[in-house]
């Protein structure tokens, strides 16, 4: 049968009669555009060239649905994806959020969407680490996982974790290309019978090519971690918001099993609002009626709209204390940081309860205010999440001794997350500090100072001073001086100073994904931003230092040195790098010049900055 009668009044309503007209064979889909074309014939000669063109592209897509199997092509594609609107533009709040539905059904993903047994976290810092503590419990419980975080540091494939492992790139490039050439296909479908009124400007009153875009990048790899997981029949899917709640593309899953909301603070505010009641509002968006959810302990603020909103939904919303270390039975968790205490009790809330509205209850009544299953005790010791306070020695240094050059990494970026940051730097470093045996125990604090000092710069002295170093750039749309002195004001706190603070843009690019991201020659950059960065963190140096960071510099001017080209000496207190390359030369450089010198490199302010660090050290 045929879907209109008439030229003019036919028009693809929904995406089940698109999908229709593209399931016929070739010449009859262009019979059936071609006769119901009410345009002049050259413009129906033209459009039919082009038809030809992509029902002959759509053809060879159906028979080899996989093709071409390039990890390079995949990325190009995914690229392609990306759009060119600005982060801070507001127009992006809710952005045609009800296109996902279509995308769903699209991908016939609408039923195992449903069948998906889904655990939702929303936050503003702790949701990927709560995240990775409850996908590691409910692995080590027995389940099959799967698990959907962002963003991803140095390949998009972590952003799919498969019991615990990235995706494999077969796999990936199976489900990548099924779902990207289905969306295309049919999102082309929808728009080509009006390809005349955008090329003529004469019927495009009422439906243009922008109605059914292909999905933006996060829409799109939403849409594949459904289809990945439910192709690989996963017990259970945890799945990380990616900005917000409300309109964050992971908001199309309906029925949650449980849902969780992290820790909230100031993040993202040209988005999500410019009072912690306006983002908890957008957090709390992923709240279903009836659907148990837990979070930690808010600012008061942040909490009476979180209840609120439960509330109207009729949601039990629990506050879950921080996990008791006590629990542990003397060992450690599995990423690092005291903070990581609340996002293991919030983690523990949400398996508990997962276990029990599935079924299993056999691990659910276990009473866990006393002691946690072994399940659960091996899940949060084991855990492991990339780029979160996560420590790195330098494999590529040639040294006396191992570790001389230590990177610190984690992609703190709002002022809590600094604090938190800062406050496990400085925790590690002081534990290396009291760990080094060649440390003498002097009474003479100045004597000492000026002691490291000369070390630096004496090859022969059997004794390594350590220095903190700060490796920083952040994203335009945060605040420098919320973050840097921040971040400052918490290392003096604990007696931890920075020798030296190095800016360098990041190497990644926004507008490709893939290891193309990284430019094989340096580019010609624009550093103003870091240049900004550098004199905020300068004019917090002058004003909030202490007297021993005074001390320590005196000294310095004393000493000169000559292994900072093209960075400057140790003595100046911060340096803006044309490349991140540069950067980590310098430091490398630094140390094989020092034989008694060891850095110790906290890298922060961004995700990306952090992933392009790994990615540069890991080479």
């Amino acid at each position: 049968g045929e879907i209109g009668n008439s030229p003019r009044s036919y028009q693809p309503t929904s995406v089940f009669q698109a999908s229709y007209i593209q399931s016929l064979p070739r010449h009859q889909r262009l019979r059936f555009i071609s006769t119901r074309s009410t345009l002049p014939a050259a413009v129906v000669v033209s459009s039919r060239r082009r038809l030809f063109e992509y029902c002959d592209m759509a053809d060879g897509e159906k028979e080899s649905p996989a093709a071409p199997t390039s990890y390079d092509e995949a990325m190009e594609a995914l690229s392609s994806l990306i759009t060119k609107r600005s982060r801070g533009n507001n127009s992006n709040k809710g952005n045609q959020f009800d296109l996902l539905f279509h995308y769903l059904k699209i991908l016939e993903l609408e039923d195992a969407l449903d069948d998906l047994k889904i655990v939702h976290v929303a936050g503003t810092k702790g949701k990927g680490s709560t995240c990775t503590f409850t996908e590691s419990i409910l692995r080590n419980c027995g389940f099959r996982t799967g698990l959907f975080t962002s963003p991803h540091l140095i390949d998009v494939r972590e952003r799919f974790r498969l019991d615990g492992v990235d995706i494999s790139q077969e796999k990936f490039l199976a489900y990548f290309w099924w779902c990207f050439n289905r969306l295309k296909t049919t999102c082309f479908t929808l728009i080509l019978y009006h390809i005349h009124a955008a090329e003529f400007g004469r019927y495009g009153q009422e439906r243009t090519t922008e109605d059914v875009p292909m999905p933006p990048l996060f829409r799109f790899l939403t849409l594949l971690a459904f289809k990945i997981f439910s192709a690989e029949q996963v017990d259970v899917a945890i799945l990380e918001v990616g900005l917000g709640g409300r309109f964050d593309a992971t908001n199309v899953v309906q029925k949650p099993v449980v849902c969780g909301i992290a820790s909230l603070g100031y993040d993202h505010i040209e988005i999500l609002g410019d009072t912690l009641g306006k983002i908890a509002g957008e957090k709390a968006g992923i709240l279903k009626r009836g659907i148990p959810a837990f979070t930690v302990q808010q600012p008061e603020e942040a909490m009476c709209v979180l209840e609120d909103k439960a509330s109207n939904l009729n949601v039990d919303l629990q506050v879950v204390p921080p996990l008791d270390v006590n629990l542990l039975n003397g060992q450690k968790l599995g990423l690092e940081g005291e903070h990581q205490y609340v996002n293991a009790g919030l983690a523990i809330a949400l398996s508990f309860t997962w276990l029990k509205r599935t079924g299993h209850l056999e691990l659910a009544n276990q009473d866990h205010t006393d002691s946690l299953p072994e399940q659960f005790i091996k899940g949060l010791t084991a855990a492991s999440f990339q780029g979160r306070a996560q420590i790195v020695p330098d494999q590529y240094v040639d040294s006396e001794k191992d570790g001389d050059l230590v990177f610190y990494l984690d992609g703190a970026h709002s002022p809590e997350s600094m604090e938190i940051c800062a406050k496990w730097f400085s925790g590690a470093v002081k534990g290396e500090h009291q760990s080094d045996k060649a440390k003498p125990q002097v009474s003479s604090s100045t004597h000492q100072l000026k002691k490291n000092i000369m070390q630096v710069f004496d090859p022969s002295s059997a004794e390594r001073v350590q220095l903190e170093i700060l490796l920083f750039n952040c994203m335009t749309v945060r605040d420098p001086e919320l973050l840097l002195p921040q971040l400052m004001k918490t290392c003096a706190s604990q007696d931890v100073y920075f020798k030296k603070a190095l800016f360098a843009p990041n190497m990644s690019v926004y507008h490709k994904v893939g290891t193309h991201a990284l430019p094989s020659a340096v580019p010609e950059a624009d550093l103003s931003w870091q240049l900004t960065l550098q004199r905020v963190w300068d004019n917090t140096m002058q004003k909030d230092k202490g007297r021993e960071a005074k001390q320590v510099n005196h000294v310095a001017e004393e000493m000169k040195d000559d292994t900072g080209k093209g960075g400057g000496s140790l003595e100046s207190s911060s340096v803006v790098f044309p490349s991140l390359p540069l950067a980590i030369k310098w430091l490398r450089d630094t140390v094989r010049q020092n034989q008694s010198v060891r850095l110790q490199v906290l890298v922060t302010g961004s995700l990306h900055l952090v992933g392009d660090v790994l990615k540069l050290i890991r080479k």
